[in-house]
């Protein structure tokens, strides 16, 4: 048997993202207003209705909790009575979005806290919904829908997905409104969800240009709007939709992003190196084992046994050395890069060295350890 083990093969993907300097994007895509975010819900609820898939009696807590709503339905029952065991306790949030009116829906997500092996078919009771500041702002209630199942039968079981966290769609009703408003504003500051000191002073002088001399960057990451008093005073959302409207080129910073665990590599246009060479060694390790048969002479009484042969080879490529000067140099499994060559140009010289993605990922890292690559260098986990 002759097996030659390569480089460990993954599924991986090489992104690059070109970002034309010229590109525009509306404001509304880049930030947001100061103040208008959502707001955490959570809850603890009961789900009722499985079909025997629900908390075992070890939960204790699940117990309790179906023997506190019976009885506050006039029914009296000892806890070591309960069967639990369609019933499971869980856990609901929500997010309330900014302007969510009293009577408006929104959706919960149910997540299990026990044991429970599924929460396909059960129904959520009324579930009160509390901020962080102690207040009730919804409360949900409705047939759970799952994106997942599970069965067993005979000891062997099949499962998609997760079948303990489903989502009630339009499940929670609004019951308090978050007070929050804008009609009497004097100004309003848009909040950059990438801060920029380049993409603030884009953003100061495109709304300037549109409204005279209204926006002021007091910083990176914020543009301090104030409200013209003629032909907006009484028509705010008139404005705001005016400025969300504006076109505005964004900035970033050199960045690559490499994520090991997926295999992904994300990388700039702007990403520069300095004059660096690269070596790939490419080193190949082979293993053969052969069986050999050993026979006994006749009448001696031994035993035919296999009797493997085992042999291990060891080769590594020669290098030969490319040269990147503004272009793909000739290949091998060096790379001289200059300075100023672009990301497309560095792509291009490590595929033809025949650099893999794991390759990329180790010689990227090594280049920045280096000091070549002008860019930041994030390394997700």
């Amino acid at each position: 048997m002759l097996r030659k083990l390569h480089p460990f093969p993954l599924a991986l993907a090489l992104a690059l993202a070109f970002a034309a300097p010229s590109f525009a994007v509306r404001i509304k895509d880049i930030a947001t207003i100061e103040g208008v975010r959502d707001n955490q819900l959570q809850g603890l609820g009961l789900v009722v209705g499985l079909n025997g898939s629900g908390d075992s009696q070890t939960v204790d807590f699940t117990s309790q909790v179906v023997v506190n709503y019976l009885r506050q339905n006039n029914i009296s029952i000892d806890v070591k009575g309960a069967q639990v065991k369609n019933a499971a306790l869980v856990l609901v949030t929500a997010n309330l979005p900014p302007f969510a009116k009293q009577g408006s829906h929104i959706n919960a997500t149910v997540s299990a806290i026990g044991d429970a092996k599924s929460l396909q078919g059960g129904t959520l009771l009324q579930t009160p919904l509390k901020a962080a500041n102690g207040g009730i702002y919804a409360v949900a209630q409705g047939p759970m829908v799952i994106g997942g199942f599970a069965a067993q039968a005979g000891g062997a079981g099949v499962q998609q997905n997760h079948p303990t966290a489903g989502m009630v769609p339009n499940g929670a009703i609004v019951e308090q409104e978050v007070p929050f408003a804008l009609t009497d504003a004097a100004s309003l500051t848009w909040v950059l969800e990438n801060p920029d000191h380049t993409t603030a002073a884009r953003m100061d002088e495109v709304i300037n240009s549109k409204f005279s001399s209204i926006a002021h960057a007091p910083d990176l990451a914020s543009v301090r709007v104030i409200v013209p008093p003629d032909g907006y005073g009484d028509h705010l959302v008139d404005f705001i939709s005016e400025v969300e409207k504006l076109p505005i080129s964004p900035d970033v910073r050199a960045r690559v992003v490499i994520n090991e665990r997926t295999g992904t590599i994300v990388m700039g246009e702007d990403v520069r190196i300095s004059t660096v060479a690269i070596a790939k060694g490419n080193l190949t390790v082979e293993t053969s084992t052969i069986y050999d048969v050993s026979q006994p002479q006749p009448f001696s009484q031994g035993q035919t046994v296999v009797v493997p042969q085992t042999g291990v080879a060891v080769a590594e490529q020669a290098a030969n050395v490319g040269v990147v000067q503004g272009k793909t140099g000739n290949g091998g499994n060096v790379a001289l890069m200059e300075e100023g060559v672009s990301i497309g140009e560095v792509v291009r010289a490590l595929n033809a060295i025949g650099a893999t993605p794991r390759d990329l990922i180790a010689i990227l890292q090594a280049v920045k350890d280096a000091g070549a690559l002008q860019a930041e260098l994030v390394v997700q986990q």
